[in-house]
């Protein structure tokens, strides 16, 4: 396995802490909104928002038949991502971006994905494309901020 193959998949660990973080914002976001709905369908709106952004829809049931059922108000909620969230859109460009590129590795086009953060104001088109360190370390600095993830320590004897 050379280099690149074994950075894909830790990168696509970095996508998915920033995945988990905005998912933790988004479904405290909807709570405020949405405040007769069960915790379970917020749960699965901020999910079905986050697919939608990412362009990575979750097609197991119950999630497929919600997320056609609530189309309409997903995709309101993937429009009010920037404004509502304006401190995630250096994390969700970065994350985007390299999902972008590992996509472009392994032979999937995720263009349209891009096109779209950029039409709704989500992407920040003047931001460099993070090298992978960089992008990791934004990744685990926002997950322990968000306590979705946690720093260990090793001590050396």
């Amino acid at each position: 396995m050379n280099d690149e193959q074994k950075l894909i998949p830790v990168l696509r660990e970095g996508i998915h802490i920033i995945k988990m973080v905005l998912f933790k914002m988004l479904r405290s976001g909807l709570e405020d909104r949405h405040p007769s709905w069960e915790r379970v369908d917020l749960g699965r709106l901020a999910g079905a928002v986050i697919n939608g952004l990412f362009g990575t829809p979750n097609r197991e049931e119950p999630f497929l038949s919600f997320a056609k059922a609530h189309a309409a108000l997903i995709d309101e909620e993937i429009g009010r991502l920037a404004a509502e969230y304006p401190e995630m859109r250096i994390p969700i460009t970065d994350a985007l971006r390299v999902q972008f590129l590992c996509d472009s590795r392994e032979g999937c086009d995720s263009e349209a994905v891009l096109a779209r953060a950029r039409d709704l104001g989500i992407l920040i088109l003047d931001r460099e494309v993070p090298l992978p360190d960089h992008f990791m370390t934004l990744a685990r600095r926002l997950g322990e901020a968000h306590h979705v993830t946690c720093q260990v320590r090793i001590h050396s004897h």
